[in-house]
């Protein structure tokens, strides 16, 4: 089994259609194979070898693509890492995977003089470094290289996870976790060779790299790439384009929603997605009012190779992530590991083919995240009669006041009824009363002036006293992540250091 076989027969039965599309160019299946297979090709005239470390620093691009794709035929093993990290990130995470090569933009070699050794990096392939991308491709000498077979449980890739609960991790994902993972993915949603899908998420990311791009690939349609979210530009690519499948984070849903004419502005899209954070019902229900297309959701997670499930083309229950995909099981377990009963809330735990195989060098973090075949997500739900999972909270973003348990996000689902709210965070702040202090962070709309006290009615009428937050703070962004998650733990980091 590999990955890159994926490729190998898009370009084999699709080979005209454009498998990646750029603001000023564009490539074919035969030519993004082509390309993958001589950059596979040169990686071996360097010396690489199946089962290799090979790192990504660099944004979305088709090259990007190619390079990818290559070390995968080669059999060595993806690193992709964000473009966005600090000097001092990008030198923490290349000393722990210890790449023998690093694929980057020019930007980065400044930050990696006199590094690279210390890493055991052997080769930087960078535009004005030694050796560029084209150098690479000649080193092949017109030699392209198919596929090399894999065991199911070789790593193919390792994507490092945000940090947002500590220190990133590396996940480390076998030719089989990606490909049961994007192949519930396609059948999901019904993808074919004539989709285009937008992409403005980063490749590092699951959701853009497993979700979106390896997706559309497996399925022979084309991706459609934006360096980041910029509103004009993605209304200008859906015309253009003929993007026909819309992916994004609930932020980016609310924003489009100020979007006058909007579902004429879509075009010909026919299906869109939200991920990486729960969406509040009302932008769903905003949405579909204002587009005729539900807002599906999947539930998953790096350690998972993206989905676990779906909420759904047959049946869309608003609130819900949907149904275990495929062969995944789902179980809601108490504290100490037992299952507990349908409609109880408890930590959701995950078996199946998607599973990752554990945490690069990290025995530890392995051990308890992974328990008799099973993962431990770290999430809170519950399961209703016919399956449908619905996602409480983080485990550790729960809050407690006053000996009582405050899930944010049931909060933040009545704020977001709120006319004129963009976005919202509750996060718990220390509190020499109550032990934490329910606090709202609020986004208002643009041109929107929340009124905190009458902010703070609308919710007494709808929630139980203590969950009512007890302060409203008015601010204009809130942090995210790369994909675009807000960022509670950074939010409160922010908070308690200017106490």
């Amino acid at each position: 089994m590999n990955l890159a076989r994926n490729l190998e027969r898009s370009a084999a039965w699709f080979p005209e259609n454009l498998a990646v599309m750029e603001e000023a160019n564009g490539l074919t299946y035969a030519e993004l194979d082509r390309q993958a297979g001589l950059a596979a090709a040169g990686l071996k005239a360097l010396g690489l070898a199946p089962g290799d470390r090979v790192a990504l620093c660099a944004p979305n691009s088709g090259e990007w693509l190619a390079f990818y794709f290559g070390v995968l035929k080669l059999g060595a093993v993806a690193i992709t890492l964000s473009s966005q990290l600090t000097p001092d990130e990008l030198r923490l995470l290349l000393g722990h995977c210890r790449p023998r090569a690093l694929y980057a933009s020019a930007n980065r070699l400044p930050e990696l003089a006199g590094f690279t050794a210390q890493a055991g990096i052997e080769r930087v392939i960078c535009p004005g470094g030694e050796l560029d991308f084209a150098g690479l491709l000649a080193l092949a000498r017109g030699e392209e290289l198919r596929a090399v077979e894999r065991d199911r449980d070789d790593v193919a890739a390792v994507l490092y996870t945000g940090g947002t609960t500590g220190l990133p991790k590396g996940v480390m994902l076998s030719h089989q976790n990606i490909n049961a993972a994007i192949h519930n993915v396609v059948y999901q949603e019904q993808s074919n060779p004539r989709d285009r899908a937008l992409c403005f998420l980063p490749f590092n990311h699951v959701f853009g790299q497993m979700h979106i791009m390896n997706a559309t690939i497996l399925s022979g349609g084309g991706v459609v790439l934006l360096p980041a979210f910029d509103l004009d530009k993605v209304l200008e690519a859906i015309a253009e384009r003929g993007v026909t499948k819309l992916f994004g984070v609930p932020t980016i849903y609310v924003r489009l929603l100020q979007v006058p004419n909007l579902r004429q502005r879509l075009g010909a899209v026919r299906y869109s997605f939200s991920a990486a954070a729960s969406m509040a019902r009302e932008v769903v229900r905003q949405w579909k009012e204002a587009t005729g297309l539900d807002i599906h959701e999947s539930y998953g997670m790096t350690e998972t190779a993206s989905m676990v499930t779906y909420n759904h083309a047959h049946r869309h229950l608003v609130g819900s992530v949907g149904v275990p995909v495929g062969c995944t099981e789902v179980s809601i377990r108490g504290p100490e590991g037992r299952p507990l009963p349908t409609g109880e809330s408890g930590e959701v735990w995950i078996r199946g083919a998607n599973v990752m195989l554990g945490y690069l060098d990290n025995p530890q973090a392995t051990a308890e995240a992974l328990v008799d075949g099973w993962l431990r997500s770290g999430d809170i739900g519950y399961l209703d009669p016919d399956d449908y999972l619905y996602i409480v909270d983080r485990l550790k973003d729960m809050i407690i006041t006053g000996g009582e348990n405050v899930y944010p996000r049931e909060v933040e689902e009545v704020l977001h009824l709120w006319p004129g709210l963009a976005e919202c965070a509750v996060i718990g702040l220390p509190d020499p009363e109550y032990g934490e202090r329910v606090t709202a962070y609020v986004v208002p709309r643009p041109g929107v002036e929340l009124d905190p006290a009458a902010l703070k009615a609308f919710l007494k009428q709808r929630l139980s006293a203590f969950k009512v937050p007890k302060d409203y703070v008015v601010v204009d962004k809130l942090p995210t992540s790369h994909a675009g998650k807000i960022l509670k733990r950074e939010l409160r980091r922010m908070v308690l250091r200017q106490a």
